[in-house]
């Protein structure tokens, strides 16, 4: 990266961390069930409710214990059930109209990231109705009170139950881009494992990985809190501790309850401290291949890691030692190797491996700019790098040219 933008990224970074303080972060509350949410929503004075969803979350029939609970309670509730895996505009558009035909008050996001991002769009939307989606993209254009926002998360990773950022693509040039103001974090985070106990094994597998990247990503920037450090370290021994257990015995109510608090902690984490260029490269393939974003998430990791070099061996380390990994008196280069290492032994357990095959190398160029706009210069990470830079963590997850790119 030329030295003048890199001057420009880490004095816009260093602003952002001494307004750090001053800005109106604020976590949801916890609520532990579903069953819960009809009493929340007549405090609120919510008589209709729109729940948006996918069809797969749906058909799964994780939505009938909320559904039940809202009938029973005389609350009103409409279902949109088309959000894609990366939600779109169009998405969007179409679930905005039927919260306004449907004369709703409310908005719940009830399953992964992608649901969750959704409803916050729609509640963006709801609140700036003449505003595209696009014009409101970066940081701190929507201004607005959102309506009742709710969360309800049925993977324990994306973190989005916590967070001020929609992640939406453009439904007509597949441009995925990032919405960032205080409005958008949810009232309420149900963090019911019930929920969660259907989740197949891969996907659990994949969205705790991604709840480790945003734990990892937050902690080893150079925007971090007190409280994101120790949020982000929570979040790592959980994840460690819990996540075979809930890839293996996926009915286990305290692994499942674990890994959705090590989702919110993370979340924590990263909705002050920012992520990295794990997930801006994750971001550019999910919105030109609809790659999941978890799966992504956890291919990268390792490899974005072991980039920063020595640069992030000493936090590494205290991860390593949170993780059970290694003790204090473990030397840094060491205990950083070993976390590296585990992290790739894990995405080869839960069946993840170390590709991803829609990419394809004519695309790396465009890819590697969207990300580069993406992070630079907000994204606080410890080794800038620009487009070009980043073109090589392409190259090394791509199955026909990874193993022949030098390695960092």
């Amino acid at each position: 990266m030329h030295k003048l933008k890199k001057l420009y990224c880490r004095t816009f970074q260093a602003a952002l961390r001494l307004s750090l303080p001053f800005l109106p972060y604020r976590n949801p509350k916890i609520v532990g069930s579903v069953n819960a949410l009809p009493e929340i929503l007549e405090k609120h004075g919510c008589e209709h409710v729109l729940i948006i969803t996918d069809s797969g979350i749906r058909s799964l029939g994780l939505t009938k214990r909320l559904e039940l609970a809202l009938v029973k309670n005389g609350v009103e509730f409409s279902i949109y059930d088309k959000t894609v895996a990366n939600p779109t505009t169009a998405n969007v558009d179409e679930a905005l109209a039927l919260y306004t035909a449907d004369s709703c008050q409310a908005i719940i996001g009830f399953g992964g990231g992608s649901s969750m991002d959704c409803a916050k769009a729609v509640g963006v939307k709801a609140a700036n109705p003449r505003k595209s989606l696009a014009k409101m993209k970066g940081i701190l254009k929507v201004h607005k009170k959102l309506p009742l926002l709710i969360a309800i998360p049925t993977t324990a990773g994306t973190g989005s139950e916590t967070t001020l950022a929609a992640v939406i693509t453009d439904a007509e040039t597949r441009h995925k881009y990032a919405i960032n103001d205080f409005p958008l974090i949810p009232r309420y985070a149900v963090l019911d494992p019930k929920v969660t106990m259907s989740l197949p094994p891969f996907i659990t597998a994949t969205t705790g990985m991604d709840a480790l990247t945003h734990a990892v990503e937050a902690y080893i920037g150079q925007s971090t809190t007190h409280g994101t450090r120790k949020n982000a370290l929570l979040a790592v021994k959980l994840i460690f501790e819990n996540l075979g257990t809930a890839f293996h015995d996926g009915k286990n109510p305290d692994a499942r309850r674990n890994m959705l608090r090590a989702s919110y902690y993370a979340g924590c984490a990263f909705t002050k401290s920012y992520v990295g260029y794990v997930h801006a490269v994750a971001h550019s393939l999910g919105g030109e291949y609809n790659v999941p974003h978890g799966l992504a998430n956890a291919v990268l990791l390792p490899f974005v890691l072991e980039a920063y070099g020595g640069s992030i061996h000493k936090k590494l380390h205290r991860l390593a030692v949170e993780a059970g990994l290694a003790d204090i008196n473990t030397p840094p280069d060491e205990a950083a190797e070993t976390f590296i290492n585990t992290i790739k032994a894990m995405n080869r357990q839960f069946g993840i491996g170390d590709t991803i095959p829609e990419i394809q190398e004519t695309d790396i160029p465009k890819l590697a700019y969207y990300a580069d706009k993406e992070a630079n210069p907000l994204y606080p990470v410890p080794v800038l790098m620009d487009a070009e830079e980043l073109e090589k963590f392409y190259r090394m997850v791509t199955p026909d040219t990874g193993k022949d790119v030098e390695q960092p």
